[in-house]
């Protein structure tokens, strides 16, 4: 073994401009499939954080009580008791189920909320906003406020309210300034605006307000309970277990972010399956370039091959030595191709600081190992057809030319 090693490293080094040009070919395939993965991993990453980032990886929400039924004695129903559509449900035993929570494997943050439709006034300007009561200190659990805060801060203390720049322009606000603003349980609060966001989502920006807790439970006349509870995981990809594990563990009904994101988990299985299919393109590129190359070192020491026939080599030993010689150029073209990767991809900024208009790479989806093993692996294989080939010269033949 050491023997064929020792050969076909003579091979490689005694033409080294060839050998030197076909490492490099593997290397650019390679490069191509660090590339690709990154590319296609980072993207996928800033389009999940850009959609999912800044909403509830699963959500816990009130289910508004059932009709009461009245029947008469003979069994006709006589009266249909509906609690009134505009009052918000609750789950009372909030309290209860937030430690149990925060304690299941994954989760991150979790943000019980009272959240219902009002009415913000200025003067004599009215809008109709989305009105959403959190707990102070809980501001940027899920969304992240404080990263979105154009103006003043995301404090939701008492009589605190925190607006949209969208709403803000509507109404012409301006820090500091008091506002009323009404539930649709019509009961009405004297707040103060203390801070102005902006996510660039037009529906967060132009329709939704934040208040703290207390003041929603003044609002929405709901003196105990939440209306909802919204998580945040460690892993989004992780929602579907985690929210089973929630309802086993509580009975409530969890839903995980991904019902009614089929259409976005499609896109993302389909760039996916492209970057699968580029990638293999790569590799086929590798395999063709090191057979090729293989094959035509095979014609040219045909007399080589001969000689070590006569002198008495075993065909199985010259097949490997021509295995090992694509062994050794996958391998160094795949360590190559590696590294310059790696070297490509350190300028890009790491996934948490993703930003609009740049290259999303993620240089920790690289897939390094992988790229280089499937290498070496495309380049054994290659050699196989030009080891065969040189197993089959007839010692008489080759010396003989």
């Amino acid at each position: 073994m050491l023997y064929a090693l020792k050969i076909a490293a003579r091979y490689l080094t005694a033409s080294k401009a060839q050998t030197a040009l076909l490492v490099l070919g593997v290397a650019v395939g390679v490069f191509i499939f660090i590339f690709m993965s990154a590319l296609i991993g980072g993207l996928a990453q800033f389009i999940l954080s850009r959609t999912v980032g800044d909403i509830a990886h699963v959500t816990i929400e009130a289910e508004p009580d059932d009709p009461t039924l009245l029947f008469t004695p003979e069994g006709h129903v006589l009266m249909v008791a509906e609690r009134g559509r505009t009052r918000t449900a609750s789950l009372a035993e909030a309290a209860t189920w937030l430690p149990l929570i925060e304690a299941v494997p994954g989760v991150k943050a979790v943000s019980p909320q009272i959240t219902g439709a009002g009415f913000l006034t200025r003067g004599a300007q009215v809008e109709q906003v989305s009105v959403t009561g959190i707990e102070p200190g809980r501001e940027s659990a899920i969304l992240d406020l404080d990263g979105y805060m154009v103006e003043g801060r995301a404090r939701l203390g008492a009589g605190l309210i925190v607006v949209g720049r969208e709403l803000a322009d509507d109404l012409d606000l301006s820090l500091n300034q008091p506002l009323r603003l009404q539930s649709s349980e019509g009961v009405t609060a004297l707040l103060t605006l203390s801070g102005i966001f902006e996510t660039g989502n037009g529906a967060l920006d132009g329709a939704r307000a934040f208040v703290s807790l207390s003041t929603a439970r003044t609002l929405f006349a709901m003196p105990q309970g939440v209306s909802q509870i919204e998580i945040k995981l460690l892993d989004l990809n992780a929602a579907d277990a985690t929210a089973l594990r929630i309802r086993t563990l509580t009975g409530l009904d969890a839903v995980p972010w991904t019902d009614g994101a089929e259409q976005l988990m499609e896109a993302l299985s389909a760039q996916a399956q492209t970057g699968y299919f580029l990638k293999t393109f790569a590799l086929i590129t590798i395999v063709i370039g090191v057979a090729s190359a293989l094959l035509l070192s095979t014609y040219r020491r045909r007399p080589e091959i001969g000689i070590m026939r006569a002198m008495g080599a075993g065909r199985g030993f010259v097949v490997v030595v021509f295995v090992t010689q694509g062994a050794l150029i996958g391998l160094m073209g795949g360590m190559m191709g590696a590294g310059l990767g790696y070297l490509a991809l350190l300028p890009f900024p790491p996934r948490d600081a993703f930003k609009a208009g740049t290259l999303p790479m993620d240089i920790t989806q690289g897939s390094y190992g992988l790229a280089i093993t499937l290498t070496v692996i495309g380049a054994v294989l290659a050699s196989i057809l030009p080891a065969r080939a040189a197993a089959r010269v007839d010692p008489v033949t080759a010396i003989g030319q």
